[in-house]
């Protein structure tokens, strides 16, 4: 968090245990989000090998490796007490403790779970402190690598070899995990539940009805764009206000574009405030989003509206019978919001952001949790290892709503296509980065870059205007 100000994973979050809340006394049904988005977070490249999986897999699937996760499953650690600290609450804490009960019960570790709101302002008090849990969940990987860099946080690679977890994760996810330590580069925390991000959703029966198809490339989103106004209505559904935090859907566009219009490198650049926003590489994105946001007739409401618009009310508008517009761009968690009684693959569907320069493909834009570890005792080591797999977040993901990023996870799982096909997304992008306005400090990720999207989209400021007010947040 930066001040009064929380982190966009956290706006979200909230927003989405009062609409969990509202639809469990409607019909006792949920969903939710990290980007995190928002996150939380969200935060990656090349695919590697998977390993093979069963719907019937369990942790003792890892114990071949000999590690701490075998002992622990062979009960050398029963009796002892795993502490974990992290922003789960609500809804998201009774997922997670049903995530990892199973586990409980075969090893007899009990991971003392405590989650609060105030996580982020908390953590560091409590790791400078010295009152580190054993285990903590960090929504955004930029706060973890700030704390990584005093040294207090244990290199998972220091019982976790390389190729092992060369198996569990794709490459990009052990990129974002590597960071600086006291004295060099560290395996900072293990990744567990994600959110995709790079998402385009569309009223699957009205958009087949009308004959229209998926965009496999930018040139072919914005020709569909100019279909459908040719036809009598917007295209696009958006909205970007959310309190405290109105912006952040914004940035979410900034940041997919970058994926697709620059180098990952340079993505990484600009993410750590080397690439600044003044640069021709972050004003050439912005006004790629530009083409589509101030375009007359492309937008429901037109520019002057999107401002105003809620995100959680935005794609609502394209289930009216008829449709007032059709494609509408978030995370995976939005579908909490859409009307009750909708069908995944039915009613709705998704299409992947499509790519804009066909050197970079079609990258994955993501959110999610990584969890780091503070006190290396063996059953700490043995529930890090579980948390790389599948099998720690299995109930959850059969729930619905998030994203498994370990390779062993099963698509069956899943309990709709949608969901399945954005787990396979993930899986085949040709890059992977998380949201980067999590990975920035707050004074720009959660403070200027929304408020300078804020103020561009409403005509208060010019691109180049709103670019140095964005930049200026590094300096604070």
């Amino acid at each position: 968090m930066n001040g009064l100000i929380k982190k966009k994973s956290f706006a979200i979050t909230l927003v989405l245990i009062m609409a969990f809340s509202m639809l469990l006394a409607a019909c006792g049904s949920k969903k939710d989000n990290n980007e995190a988005s928002p996150s939380a977070s969200a935060s990656a490249s090349t695919p590697a090998s998977t390993e093979s999986a069963s719907p019937s897999a369990s942790p003792s699937a890892s114990a071949a490796s000999g590690g701490a996760l075998a002992d622990a499953l062979a009960g050398k650690f029963k009796g002892t007490k795993v502490t974990m600290f992290g922003p789960f609450v609500d809804v998201d804490q009774v997922k997670f403790e049903a995530a990892i009960k199973d586990f409980e019960d075969k090893t007899g570790i009990d991971i003392a779970y405590e989650g609060s709101k105030e996580f982020e302002a908390t953590i560091s008090v409590r790791v400078n402190g010295g009152n580190a849990p054993d285990i903590a969940d960090f929504p955004q990987p930029g706060l973890l690598a700030n704390i990584a860099k005093t040294g207090k946080v244990i290199d998972v690679n220091s019982f976790l070899d390389k190729a092992t977890m060369e198996k569990k994760y794709n490459k990009s996810w052990l990129d974002m995990a590597t960071m600086d330590g006291a004295n060099g580069k560290i395996m900072a925390g293990v990744w567990a539940r994600s959110s995709v991000k790079s998402l385009v959703w569309y009223n699957k029966k009205q958009f087949d009805a009308a004959g229209y198809t998926i965009p496999k490339t930018w040139d072919e989103l914005l020709k569909l764009t100019d279909q459908i106004a040719k036809d009598g209505d917007p295209a696009w559904a958006i909205g970007i206000e959310s309190g405290a935090a109105t912006g952040w859907p914004a940035t979410d566009w900034i940041e997919d574009i970058m994926l697709r219009t620059t180098t990952p490198e340079n993505y990484d650049k600009w993410v750590k405030g080397e690439l600044p926003f003044t640069d021709p590489i972050v004003k050439n994105a912005v006004q790629k989003m530009s083409d589509i946001w101030f375009k007359d007739g492309a937008v429901y409401g037109g520019r002057k509206s999107i401002v105003t618009t809620a995100f959680g009310d935005a794609p609502k508008v394209l289930f009216d019978n008829p449709p007032k517009a059709w494609l509408h761009r978030q995370a995976g968690f939005i579908t909490s919001f859409f009307p009750e009684g909708l069908k995944a693959g039915e009613d709705y569907d998704w299409f992947p952001l499509p790519s804009i320069d066909p050197q970079y493909g079609t990258p994955a834009l993501v959110s999610g949790d990584i969890y780091a570890m503070f006190n290396d005792r063996p059953e700490v080591r043995a529930v890090m290892e579980f948390f790389t797999t599948g099998e720690s977040i299995k109930t959850w993901v059969q729930s619905g709503g998030v994203i498994a990023p370990m390779n062993d996870a099963d698509p069956s799982w899943y309990s709709t296509d949608v969901e399945r096909r954005m787990a396979q997304f993930v899986k085949d992008a040709t890059a992977i980065r998380f949201d980067g306005s999590d990975l920035m400090p707050g004074a720009v990720g959660a403070g200027t870059f929304w408020k300078g999207m804020t103020d561009y989209v409403s005509g208060t400021v010019n691109l180049d205007k709103a670019m140095e007010e964005i930049q200026a947040g590094w300096k604070k």
